[in-house]
């Protein structure tokens, strides 16, 4: 039996010399504005064991049809459409606080558990693996996750761990929720937590480049 998450250790990725990414002043402007009320995506701690084990904002609850996603300048969760295809969110999804990703959104995250919550409520999530995806030619990749204090998923560690049909569900939703819209969607080979762990930490360190850019201006 794989250990429960209180027993995971904490995993450092190795850092290695990067270069320095050309900021993006849309992006950078979108951030250091800041609404008088608290801001879930700039405001929420991502937590001491990130990148395995993070705080994570819920936009979407498992089941709905609802497009619900965060509204940069408020801070607040909109409905930004409902699906057209006939298919429903097959797991809880939201955004990982303190992150960015190369498409100026932080980084997204479907997290598996037992039970829908409601849209801007906060968890506790612990990576298990990465969901590469081209969304109309740009990279959009999705961290796979378990609910950390969910007792019936919380032991897994990897996406390996997970039924195979499971998996099958999860690129076939990806694959299709966008097709009526005539928009098209790539889901490659999921890769296992050590590289979501790799994802994670990028997009902290870019969060962190565009936050010490802010306050240097």
């Amino acid at each position: 039996m794989a250990p429960a998450v209180e027993a995971v250790n904490k995993v450092k990725v190795a850092s290695t010399p990067v270069k320095a990414p050309v900021l993006n002043e849309k992006t950078l402007s979108s951030m250091t504005r800041r609404p008088g009320s608290a801001h879930s995506w700039h405001d929420l701690e991502i937590g001491p064991d990130a990148p395995t084990i993070f705080n994570c904002v819920i936009e979407i609850p498992r089941g709905s049809k609802v497009k619900y996603e965060l509204d940069k300048k408020t801070g607040l969760i909109m409905v930004d459409r409902v699906l057209y295809s006939s298919v429903v969110y097959p797991h809880n999804y939201g955004f990982i606080p303190r992150t960015l990703c190369d498409d100026s959104d932080p980084m997204d995250v479907l997290v598996i558990m037992q039970e829908p919550v409601v849209p801007g409520c906060f968890l506790r999530a612990k990576a298990i693996g990465l969901m590469p995806m081209i969304d109309q030619g740009e990279a959009d990749d999705k961290i796979i996750a378990v609910c950390a204090d969910d007792p019936e998923y919380k032991h897994f560690n990897d996406i390996k761990e997970l039924p195979p049909h499971r998996l099958a569900e999860i690129r076939r939703f990806f694959e299709d929720y966008k097709k009526n819209e005539n928009k098209e969607v790539a889901v490659n080979d999921f890769l296992p937590a050590t590289a979501a762990y790799e994802a994670i930490q990028h997009s902290m360190d870019l969060y962190a480049t565009y936050v010490v850019e802010g306050l240097r201006r």
